[in-house]
């Protein structure tokens, strides 16, 4: 599995089509099932005739794709799973899935939508709301943004805190009624219901509250900070 950049470009290979075409908005959202039958015919094809050609994207149950920006990432479970919580806040923490499943749990279902075309309608996600973490820490004066780390060792995303603070973004232990899978990017991830898919940051193992919102791994290729679906912008901005 290679980590689906295009070394020679430097840049993400098939996601250039968003970048290219993010301002249809709608319009893409409306062509996603069309350009997904057509995805999905296209990496049947290619895996028949050789399963180790598809750069680290594949299909997988449910309509969803594989995707990892390294070679491998290690698989966590209830015994080595850890969630660090610092940064500008006055409690620091740090917890285990069990820590994380005993405390009150929100079920979000939505759309979920990737830049890359596909999407998979209706999707429950369950967890923790953030909101509810950041509170248990204590956010201070300073703090304005949220930093998101993953323990595939590269990955990154970040929200504004007023967007950390939405009742649609969960630190996900659970997905269609059954634990996160790995490589779904469990056992927990990030899910961030009005944002396209990339802000969803898998196999989440930190969250740090900061001054300023840090641009993420995608951001750094020119992905937009705020990667709102089309209609779910926020009213004033």
């Amino acid at each position: 599995m290679t980590d689906g950049l295009d070394r020679g470009a430097g840049k993400p290979v098939g996601r250039r089509v968003f970048l290219a075409t993010i301002g249809l908005g709608a319009a893409a959202v409306a062509a996603a099932p069309a350009l997904r039958r057509g995805w999905d015919a296209g990496l049947s094809a290619v895996a028949e005739h050789d399963p180790t050609s598809l750069s680290g994207l594949v299909p997988s149950s449910g309509g969803f794709r594989y995707f990892s920006v390294v070679g491998s990432v290690p698989h966590k479970d209830a015994v080595s799973y850890r969630l660090d919580i610092g940064g500008l806040v006055d409690r620091p923490a740090t917890y285990t899935l069990d820590m994380l499943a005993a405390l009150p749990q929100t079920t979000v279902t939505h759309d979920v939508v990737c830049t890359d075309g596909w999407q998979v309608e209706q999707v429950p996600f369950e967890g923790v709301l953030l909101s509810d973490l950041l509170d248990a820490a204590g956010v201070q004066e300073k703090g304005t943004a949220v930093r998101f780390t993953c323990f595939d060792g590269a990955y990154s995303e970040s929200l504004t805190l007023e967007q950390a603070r939405r009742r649609d973004v969960l630190v996900a232990t659970r997905m269609q009624g059954e634990p996160i899978a790995h490589v779904s990017g469990g056992p927990v991830r990030l899910y961030v219901a009005p944002m396209y898919f990339y802000k969803s940051a898998k196999w989440l193992s930190g969250i740090e509250v900061t001054s300023t919102v840090r641009p993420g791994y995608w951001e750094e290729y020119g992905y937009p900070v705020d990667g709102w679906l089309p209609g779910e912008e926020p009213v004033d901005g």
